[in-house]
């Protein structure tokens, strides 16, 4: 894939660019379409998956990608983490960018009451899709030795009501904050930090969605394009973020949503 064309030359040009991906699930995930981006324009990728369940349905996703190495990493166990960023290190010595794509929550949590959320399940979510990119970010850090770009995924329904998405609108709020302190932090290193804000898509997570379809439709009749957005445009977009191309940006939370986020209705 060819991004930001202007003649031959290719502006988004990872050749000789390093990246970690953490989020990738399967050939639907919205990490497996941006890490296919990245490695089409020459960048060198590592991966992680979340435990040995999904170990195989990841490893075949990423076949076509060219891995430089996949490794699990549970975020929510320090030393699994540490693991992982030594593989990295052994790897790739240093590194140029970091995508962040994970989220969770369990599937009680989403639809029903917001109130009857467990301490448990709120744990949970703010845990695994919020909490975990402090950590990335931190030991990411030490490898981004003459600086990088770091991005992570949300989605509107962290500055809105979206029922049936619940405690995860929560995380994501949650998320976002860190996104804006993360960059404070690391900016003097050279360190960016960004979020990507996708419209709907049907991923294997959005399978827990109460009322998913339903979404996707209101997003396409009232957004100004009048369509839903597409895994190649989030792709790109998250590219653009992870490119020196958008140098100047930093603590930002990047809408792609065909223009759903400016309605009034």
């Amino acid at each position: 894939m060819v991004l930001l064309q202007t003649g031959k030359e290719n502006h988004m040009n990872f050749k000789g660019k390093k990246g970690l991906v953490f989020g990738v699930a399967n050939h639907r995930s919205i990490a497996y379409h941006i890490a296919k981006v990245l490695s089409d324009n020459g960048a060198e990728i590592g991966y992680s998956f979340q435990n040995e369940r999904v170990m195989e349905s990841v490893s075949k996703s990423l076949k076509d990608i060219n891995p430089k190495f996949l490794l699990e990493c549970d975020v929510l166990k320090e030393e699994s983490i540490k693991k992982f960023f030594e593989k990295a290190s052994k790897e790739f010595k240093e590194i140029d960018f970091i995508v962040h794509s994970i989220a969770y929550a369990e599937r009680d949590d989403l639809g029903g009451d917001f109130s009857n959320v467990s301490k448990e399940g709120f744990s949970t979510a703010l845990e695994t899709s919020a909490f975990s990119l402090i950590p990335i970010v931190k030991n990411g850090s030490s490898l981004m030795k003459n600086g990088g770009s770091v991005i992570t995924l949300s989605f509107e329904a962290s500055q809105k009501v979206y029922p049936g998405y619940n405690i995860m609108g929560t995380a994501k709020a949650a998320l976002e904050n860190c996104v804006k302190q993360l960059a404070n932090e690391y900016g003097k290193y050279n360190i960016r930090v960004n979020a990507i804000s996708a419209g709907p898509l049907p991923t294997l997570a959005a399978r827990s969605i109460n009322g998913f379809n339903d979404m996707r439709k209101a997003h396409a009749e009232r957004s100004p394009l009048k369509r839903n957005i597409t895994h190649e445009e989030v792709a790109n977009v998250s590219s653009f973020m992870l490119s020196e191309l958008s140098s100047g940006i930093t603590g930002a939370t990047i809408p792609v949503d065909s223009g759903y986020g400016i309605m009034g209705i």
